[in-house]
């Protein structure tokens, strides 16, 4: 009988908001999903942050221009300074945030460290850091470290599963908009949608409250405290 193994197999993105880190502390092992076509205006190389004006984006600059059909894991860095003007963007957002003062070191050296050649590499970086801090310990890894089918999204996904010994497979919830769950069921792989509704508010600065910012906005005002404001209770 398979042991159990609960996978997540996602492309990455710019400091994700809270709900992709709740996602990655519910299973065994997240599996970044970026040898696939890099995709503009989308998740990959920007997220939100909250400004006295209003929500702004943070966004990396990355070489696009006549690269239609690369790769997010080949996709470069344009402007080498991107690092330090985001840096100052959350500094001037968030110095009079609760936890401003005792989160600004880990904040600073993780931008500092951000020198990286492709977007991949710096949402892995930012994503492993952040997991770090939250003290979610899954297994990260790449689908390039593994052998993937040429054909069919559905038939991709299962395959890596079972390359990951996988019995249950986690996923968002616009995926059932797409996906072939029978594929799953024949390899008697389990899907799980997640629950991304019933956050609880956090003590937030700069307007409104809105969840879907950026999870460094939750550590700036929560800190380690943070932990408690994600509904998959770390051990």
């Amino acid at each position: 009988m398979k042991n159990k193994k609960k996978v997540l197999i996602t492309q990455s993105n710019y400091i994700p908001w809270k709900g992709y880190f709740d996602s990655i502390a519910c299973v065994d092992e997240f599996v970044l999903y970026d040898d696939m076509q890099y995709t503009k205006r989308d998740w990959r190389n920007r997220n939100k942050i909250k400004t006295l004006s209003g929500l702004k984006w943070l966004s990396i600059p990355v070489e696009v221009k006549g690269k239609f059909f690369q790769k997010i894991n080949e996709t470069k860095i344009s402007d080498k300074e991107w690092n330090k003007n985001h840096l100052n963007s959350l500094k001037g957002s968030y110095s009079n945030s609760k936890c401003y003062k005792e989160v600004l070191p880990f904040i600073e050296e993780l931008y500092n460290a951000a020198t990286h050649e492709t977007i991949s590499e710096i949402n892995h970086h930012f994503i492993t850091e952040i997991c770090n801090y939250l003290r979610i310990n899954t297994k990260i890894t790449f689908s390039s470290d593994y052998k993937l089918l040429e054909e069919g999204k559905t038939e991709k996904l299962v395959n890596l599963c079972e390359q990951l010994n996988a019995s249950e497979y986690f996923s968002g919830p616009a995926a059932k908009n797409y996906m072939e769950e029978s594929l799953f069921s024949e390899k008697n792989i389990k899907i799980s949608y997640y629950n991304y509704s019933n956050y609880p508010e956090y003590e937030q600065i700069n307007g409104d409250f809105e969840h879907g910012v950026t999870i460094l906005d939750l550590i700036f005002n929560e800190g380690q405290n943070a932990l408690n404001f994600l509904k998959h209770q770390v051990k």
